[in-house]
């Protein structure tokens, strides 16, 4: 056969691949304002980067060898911001992406390669879920032999889009990566509406079911919430940009930007002097941080603490801060969870934890105790002494019971510094005045003023340094100082700027 019609045959079959589903369902994603499967992956990768794996790949099944264009699913390796990535874009426009056979092989070479290679990788998802018929009888869904399927050891990150209706296998993978973003408008279930609605007999509504609403605040499975395709992926890029490629690297640095910490100086201004009063704590760490670099997690979900990623000086650090705007800072099971999955994510890729202080305690009450918050807080203990990055904690305002041990005091932290305004107790001491003395301000008002200036000794930053549970006592306004120079004291140097990893098998969602 001549070589110039095998070079037309290729381009023939080329074209065809890249086609997807065709020109009338592309102009329908065009006309929704959404992007397709390669647009998504144009969007992801540096330009000219992405070398593609499976373009020709179609179902093993013949009646839609003809329409199946590479499968559903377009995959492959690209560089983000000139680091080696891969990806999985499942491409709606056939067959509903659907997962059969020949695109898990797919799905299943990239994931080999990533691991393997020490690459992260991207799940762009938007799927029907498993194709049918093919996955009917014993002989295809009985027929599995893949006990790691779903194992994550947390070798290098896993990012992951929920991009419209995500039921099947990209609900499974999205809920598995390190992060997760979803633009407003797409669902992610285990099934569509329209199955459960047959299987329960009453009616469905996608957004009810796996909105963004239920895993931004309820489920808190998705860590950001936005409104387009380009700011979901813009997202995604963001949050690779503070970690490693793969866990045996310590994460990458960036230029200071210029400006930074240059407005410390007002910290006082917004930290109410008395403890009864709220503020935002999003507020204060922005003027901590290198400018610009906070990017917040989950930040509809267990809104009495603030979980983010961020840099000093150039590095990655992971920022964990109580933030009174909510329940006064009061830590419930939501939080609990919040914090023992953003340590798996520093810990897994290297990035050190700062933890800001000021919390009245955990959330007492009803709704706690039926959630198992007691053993929340115990597994959020337990998990602390896993982590192996460091891990510095100042306590900025109150800090009562044993909580106090929950953000970094009791031997929790490797380093602890309290500020001019730190406060630590076992309780508040207008509580302990009650509990402790049985004093009712209202009918003994000066026996409840002497009962709680007696709860109120020893509960100074000074008290705290004078039995080293703190090793320091500084002004708010150097903080940014003595966190770059700590950090670099506890740089991890004997091991690479590795850590051990002990929490890389630990649940992703639970």
């Amino acid at each position: 056969m001549p070589f110039d019609h095998l070079l037309r045959e290729l381009d023939e079959r080329k074209q065809k691949a890249l086609a997807m589903g065709g020109p009338e369902k592309i102009a329908q994603r065009k006309a929704q304002g959404v992007l397709n499967a390669r647009e998504r992956i144009d969007r992801l990768f540096d330009a000219g980067t992405f070398l593609e794996s499976g373009l020709f790949a179609v179902s093993n099944r013949p009646e839609d060898k003809q329409r199946t264009p590479a499968d559903g699913k377009v995959a492959g390796f690209g560089r983000i911001d000139g680091r080696e990535a891969a990806a999985i874009a499942n491409d709606f426009t056939v067959k509903g992406a659907s997962s059969a056979s020949i695109n898990i092989k797919k799905l299943k070479h990239i994931k080999t390669v990533a691991k393997k290679r020490g690459i992260p990788i991207v799940f762009l998802g938007e799927s029907s879920g498993a194709r049918m018929p093919d996955v009917m009888g014993a002989g295809s869904i009985g027929s599995k032999d893949d006990p790691v399927e779903y194992q994550r050891t947390r070798e290098s990150p896993w990012a992951g889009a929920v991009l419209g209706y995500c039921y099947g296998s990209s609900a499974w993978y999205a809920s598995m990566s390190d992060f997760c973003v979803m633009r407003r408008g797409a669902v992610m279930a285990v099934s569509s509406p329209r199955l459960i609605s047959m299987a329960i007999g009453k009616e469905v509504d996608g957004e009810e079911l796996g909105g963004w609403r239920v895993h931004s605040e309820v489920s808190g499975l998705i860590d950001q919430v936005v409104d387009t395709d380009e700011q979901a992926i813009d997202a995604v890029k963001q949050f690779l940009s503070y970690l490693p490629s793969n866990n045996t690297e310590p994460p990458p640095e960036r230029a200071v930007p210029e400006g930074s910490g240059k407005d410390i100086g007002s910290i006082p201004d917004l930290l109410p002097a008395s403890t009864n009063q709220v503020y935002d704590v999003r507020k204060i760490i922005p003027l901590i941080v290198d400018r610009d670099s906070m990017f917040e997690m989950k930040a509809r979900y267990g809104r009495a603490i603030v979980t983010a990623l961020a840099r000093l000086d150039g590095k990655s650090v992971g920022i964990i801060a109580n933030n009174p705007l909510h329940r006064g800072g009061a830590i419930g099971a939501d939080e609990c969870q919040k914090v023992q999955s953003f340590f798996v994510l520093c810990d897994s890729f290297n990035v050190p934890i700062v933890m800001f202080v000021d919390q009245p305690g955990f959330l007492i009450g009803m709704e706690g105790e039926r959630r198992g918050v007691t053993g929340k807080v115990m597994n959020w203990l337990n998990a602390m002494t896993l982590v192996t990055v460091p891990k510095i904690s100042i306590v900025m305002r109150k800090s009562y019971g044993l909580a106090v041990s929950n953000m970094g005091a009791g031997g929790n932290a490797d380093e602890v510094a309290c500020w001019l305004t730190a406060e630590v107790s076992f309780m508040k001491p207008d509580f302990g005045a009650r509990v402790v003395f049985g004093v009712d301000p209202e009918k003994d008002p000066e026996a409840y003023k002497e009962a709680v200036a007696k709860m109120s000794k020893g509960s100074s930053p000074y008290d705290m340094a004078a039995i080293y549970t703190a090793q320091d006592v500084i002004d708010p306004r150097d903080t940014r100082d003595w966190l770059i120079r700590m950090l670099e004291v506890h740089r991890m140097r004997s091991s690479g700027g590795v850590g051990e990893h002990l929490m890389r098998t630990w649940p992703t969602s639970y």
